[in-house]
């Protein structure tokens, strides 16, 4: 392989249409509704999940965004702590709101669904254009000052969630003593820069310090753009404690890679302009060895072969966006 792999983000979820959802969730739901349920549209491509996601008619003519999983799955605990979320998120904030939740069980498995507004947008970055990518980092700077410090409760800090022995901030050194295979199909050179990804990850405890509440998964297709110019924000269930710059650090590299000058954007933005470089690297290539850590085995159960190669493409993208920041 000689570059990072295309992904469609438009296609990379495989998710069930509403008629394989059980009678006992469509009871529930029409119940938490107050009305029925009219149609249903296909489900969307995005995403790595098979959860039920699709836009969905009523019967008393509102249009509205349903969600939903069984307890097998990742997206169960995701769509719930989502329904958690966003009502505690501040206004300024753009962010579809939740209507209703419903619970059910069927087959002796629980269910739950998380019923939103519905927005008309589309997804930026493929590939990303300058006034997209414009427009989604004004829409980050003002988040960024509404969130910090955190508006909400009881979050974790964001290192405190790469604790353990599977942290991405051990992976380079793992690879470097033989306790975990290189990942195939990356950079050639990344056995070579591997000791100073590892003498990076030592700076995270201090670089990865803040008091904004953070997104924590933020990308291009956790993003809507609608007509009006407006900039929405979806998936927020994985908020953590970090630096104000972080998550708008995690859309560069990817940005870079089809055509936007991040490098200049990181020098003057007011997020990252008086950040320390080493901070900033740190956390890019944290992310980039998160995505190395099981790029080569097969996904976790409900989650799409789709996964691998998104996460192939985020390894390489951020590994060359530090490259040429760190003269690799």
């Amino acid at each position: 392989m000689t570059g990072a792999p295309d992904v469609d983000y438009t296609a990379t979820s495989l998710r069930p249409g509403w008629d394989a959802l059980p009678a006992a969730l469509h009871e529930a739901l029409a119940v938490a509704l107050g009305t029925e349920i009219a149609a249903a549209g296909p489900s969307v491509g995005s995403g790595f999940t098979s959860g039920f996601a699709a836009p969905v008619r009523l019967a008393d003519g509102r249009r509205v965004f349903v969600k939903a999983s069984d307890e097998t799955m990742h997206a169960y605990g995701a769509y719930q702590r989502e329904a958690e979320i966003v009502p505690q998120l501040p206004a300024a904030i753009r962010v579809p709101a939740i209507l209703a939740t419903a619970h059910a069980v069927a087959d002796e498995r629980k269910w739950f669904a998380v019923v939103s507004e519905w927005v008309a947008g589309r997804m930026p970055g493929a590939p990303w254009s300058v006034e997209d990518f414009a427009l989604v980092t004004e829409t980050w700077e003002r988040i960024a000052d509404v969130m910090d410090p955190s508006p909400l409760a009881g979050l974790d800090p964001f290192v405190d969630d790469l604790a353990g022995d599977e942290s991405p901030l051990e992976i380079p050194a793992q690879i470097i003593a033989g306790d975990r295979p290189l990942p195939e199909r990356l950079q050639p050179w990344l056995p070579r820069i591997l000791p100073e990804l590892a003498d990076l990850m030592q700076l995270a405890p201090e670089a990865f310090a803040g008091n904004t509440a953070t997104h924590g998964d933020l990308r291009p297709d956790n993003l809507l753009l609608d007509d009006a110019g407006t900039c929405w924000t979806v998936d927020w269930n994985w908020l953590a404690l970090g630096p104000r710059w972080m998550d708008w650090l995690c859309l560069l590299p990817i940005a870079q890679y089809q055509g936007i000058d991040t490098f200049t954007a990181v020098r003057t933005n007011p997020l990252t302009a008086d950040a320390p470089a080493d901070h900033l690297d740190c956390f890019v290539g944290a992310i980039a060895a998160y995505m190395m850590r099981n790029a080569d085995v097969p996904p976790p159960p409900g989650c799409t072969p789709a996964l691998r190669e998104h996460q192939r493409l985020y390894a390489w993208t951020f590994l060359d966006w530090l490259a040429a920041r760190r003269g690799w």
